[in-house]
């Protein structure tokens, strides 16, 4: 019976949160032309809540469980950055002069990030509910912003409304419970230090999409008040980070 208690927790907050990432790309897919004029301002808050929870809560996590989780912020960092500079590389890659990788390669960041993170849901909870809850609050407040921007991204990357929305709802939010799913069975066998790389792998790719695509992009739009779009983005990762624990 608590097996099966805890079972029904995990996939209930792994479906919560692939629900709020869903719902993030159904806004911004519904009303697309309000969205496509304030995409900077979407890029620049989402920039701010992954840059923070990277640093703020998803590194300190990883640390704390594995000492040599800063090689593995690296790893995760110029694990995406070669795999952008190998689909530049080639042509094949551009359509109509816009290179696919501006938002493939996030949507790969971001959707190794929602599986560890349908993972993190298996372990927290096997934990306790309540811990798995705690983590559960935090996390999934953070889900809607990647929806959107892994939406907003492709969109800029060239791909049409249609595929923009499959593969944002594949890699941001059909992934997280996929983790879940697959981890599940063998949570207890997963290493603690093993889950402590993961998510130091996880910052990394996060900080890349954050850092390297999203205020580029964001500064290449030359839109007012991004750096308070920015802003906002921090001060609610703050709070999320800092109500959560």
């Amino acid at each position: 019976m608590l097996f099966d208690n805890i079972f029904l927790a995990v996939v209930l907050a792994s479906s919560i949160a692939c629900a709020v990432t869903s719902f993030g790309v159904y806004v911004i897919n519904r009303f697309a032309t309000w969205g496509q004029k304030n995409a900077a301002h979407f890029m620049s808050f989402a920039a701010g809540v992954l840059i923070t929870v990277s640093i703020m809560h998803i590194l300190p996590e990883a640390y704390e469980i594995n000492p040599k989780a800063p090689l593995f912020v690296l790893v995760g960092y110029w694990s995406l950055h070669l795999l952008n500079h190998f689909l530049h590389h080639y042509k094949v890659m551009e359509k109509e002069g816009v290179s696919i990788s501006i938002g493939l390669v996030p949507m790969i960041g971001i959707g190794i990030h929602s599986f560890i993170d349908g993972i993190i849901y298996s372990v927290t909870f096997n934990i306790s509910i309540f811990t798995g809850t705690l983590a559960a609050i935090g996390m999934v407040l953070h889900e809607f912003p990647e929806g959107i921007v892994t939406y907003l991204l492709l969109k800029r990357g060239g791909f049409s409304r249609k595929k923009a929305v499959i593969w944002s709802l594949i890699a941001a939010a059909f992934s997280t419970p996929l983790g879940t799913l697959i981890s599940y069975p063998f949570i207890h066998t997963i290493d603690q230090a093993l889950l402590g790389l993961m998510l130091a792998f996880s910052a990394g790719a996060l900080l890349y999409v954050g850092a390297t695509h999203l205020i580029p992009a964001m500064e290449e739009e030359d839109r007012k008040y991004t750096l308070i779009s920015l802003a906002m983005g921090i001060l609610v990762a703050v709070i999320i980070i800092l109500t959560g624990e």
